[in-house]
Order: structure tokens, then C-alpha cells, then sequence
């Protein structure tokens, strides 16, 4: 199974080339949940913070500024410490 990829401090250009300000927002509280993708997410991290546990794999920590790619298929555990807002789409 694939990683997830990040993406730090993204240039405005960029995310007006994405047109990620017309992708869909999600936003959620402080909590720990079970996740599952069934596509490829793309998201873009507006507000926030959240340890991102894959199953069989190490922690990574995404945050404000970040583009995250996760990968169909992949089972994780979410658990926000920020509130978070993100952009996101599916592939």
C-alpha cells in the first residue's frame, strides 16, 4: 500500500492552480476515530492539527499549510489535537 504523501508551505499560486478554495471543506473537533478511504483523498489543511496513524506504519503529524495525499485503501486512525478545517477532494 501506497504512503501518505505531504506537502509543506505551498505556494498561493499553486493552490490557486488546484482551485482549492472551490474544493469542498470538512471540518471536525478535537476526537480520535477509525478511518478508512475508499478513493485517493487530496486535502488541503486550512486550520488545525492531527496525528494520522496508518495501520502497520509510524505516525505522521499533518498541520495548518500542509497538502496530504492518502492513499485508497489505506486504514488509519485520526486523532485531531486542533480542531481542524481542510479543502478535500477525491481522485
Amino acid at each position: 500500500m501506497d504512503d501518505i504523501i505531504i506537502e509543506h508551505h505551498l505556494t498561493p499560486i499553486k493552490l490557486d492552480v488546484l482551485y482549492v478554495d472551490d474544493w469542498p471543506v470538512w471540518s471536525k473537533e478535537v476526537s480520535v476515530f477509525d478511518w478508512q478511504y475508499d478513493k485517493t483523498e487530496t486535502c488541503y489543511i486550512v486550520e488545525g492539527e492531527a496525528i494520522i496513524t496508518p495501520e502497520g506504519k509510524e505516525p505522521i503529524t499533518i498541520k495548518r499549510g500542509d497538502m496530504v495525499t492518502f492513499p485508497k485503501g489505506m486504514k488509519c486512525v485520526w486523532n485531531i489535537i486542533e480542531d481542524i478545517e481542510k479543502h478535500y477532494k477525491f481522485d
